[in-house]
């Protein structure tokens, strides 16, 4: 097989970085994680903070096996598979192996691509640069809105009645605007007891 035919069986992947650090959004914040960056995404968040992950074609290229491998050498059990938009792989293979492993496998994503892999824990955090694909609205566990502009309210609550039933709901201010809007969101689930607060722990830490 070609390597293009590799990336798109998903038995490789370009991985832009991976490590191991604390998790710092959302319902797993605190626990030991090893994070896979992979490269690529069509989305294009004007206010991304890992906008070097959008070109795919700068990061190698690499097995499944070898990404594993990496994930072996720390003693924590915890993968979170995130980019750029992880979706736009074929996750079934990299996500079989990793609970052949004992892992427990999550993901971040925006849902802009057909859902696929194992996964234990599924953050979907929906942007309005691109609509996300219906698949993603049964299988998500969480549901995680950045609030940048005003308007992210009502984009929550569009995404809120989407999902299903157990789903937990969290938003959170974007990193560069928490001044303005924490208050906001503060006030607004005050009202709404079915939404959470999200914070980025990490960047309040400074944890890498």
């Amino acid at each position: 097989m070609t390597t293009q035919e590799l990336v798109a069986a998903g038995l490789q992947l370009p991985v832009m970085e991976a490590f191991y650090t604390i998790q710092g959004e959302g319902r797993f914040s605190g626990h030991p994680a090893y994070f896979i960056r992979l490269g690529g995404c069509d989305v294009g968040c004007v206010w991304c903070d890992v906008k070097e992950s959008w070109e795919a074609e700068k990061w190698p290229i690499i097995s499944i096996e070898e990404i594993i491998e990496g994930a072996l050498a720390y003693p924590g059990r915890l993968v979170v598979i995130t980019g750029g938009e992880p979706l736009m792989y074929n996750l079934f293979p990299l996500t079989q192996l990793l609970k052949e492993k004992g892992f427990s496998t999550h993901i971040e994503t925006s849902g802009a691509h057909p859902f696929s892999g194992e996964f234990d824990w599924v953050c979907f955090s929906p942007k309005k640069f691109k609509k996300p694909h219906p698949s993603i609205y049964q299988v998500a566990n969480e549901l995680k809105v950045v609030v940048f502009h005003p308007s992210d309210f009502d984009f929550a609550e569009t995404h809120a009645a989407q999902v299903n039933s157990t789903c937990e709901l969290r938003l959170q201010p974007e990193w560069s605007r928490a001044d303005r809007f924490t208050s906001e969101i503060i006030e607004y689930i005050k009202k709404r007891p079915a939404w959470k607060i999200s914070l980025q722990t990490h960047k309040f830490m400074d944890i890498p």
